[in-house]
């Protein structure tokens, strides 16, 4: 499953903005999952979205790699031994993906380059 299916799977009703109202933290989810919604995916590459327990923790790698058009088009490879709803694995990754641990102004400036292109190919 690609994260842009995983993100039409699930029930776009607990990402509605009624919801936002529960703090920060679920407002900026909120948000991105409507972006992620909207964005319009492009031609990706062979990577792919590593999920995984580290130290007792959901890990995501490879989501940073890439616009955010590519990254919708990664299929998810989720631990075999790692057992997760689609729910919470969308929780997950919108956690990483979100400004979790950054300021307003590197989200800001982290949102602004990420649709540009020019920087995109040059972390690829």
């Amino acid at each position: 499953m690609t994260l842009r299916e995983l993100i039409n799977s699930v029930d776009s009703e607990q990402y509605s903005d009624r919801s936002a109202t529960k703090g920060d933290a679920c407002l900026s989810k909120n948000l991105l999952y409507q972006k992620l919604r909207d964005i319009k995916p492009e031609y990706g590459s062979s990577r792919h979205i590593q999920v995984k327990v580290v130290d007792g923790s959901i890990a995501i790698t490879n989501l940073h790699v890439g616009s955010l058009g590519d990254i919708l088009t990664y299929p998810i490879d989720v631990a075999p031994d790692l057992n997760i709803s689609k729910i919470q694995l969308m929780d997950a990754i919108l956690k990483e993906l979100s400004s979790d641990g950054f300021s307003e102004s590197d989200a800001s400036d982290f949102w602004s380059d990420f649709d540009n292109l020019q920087k995109a190919k040059i972390v690829r």
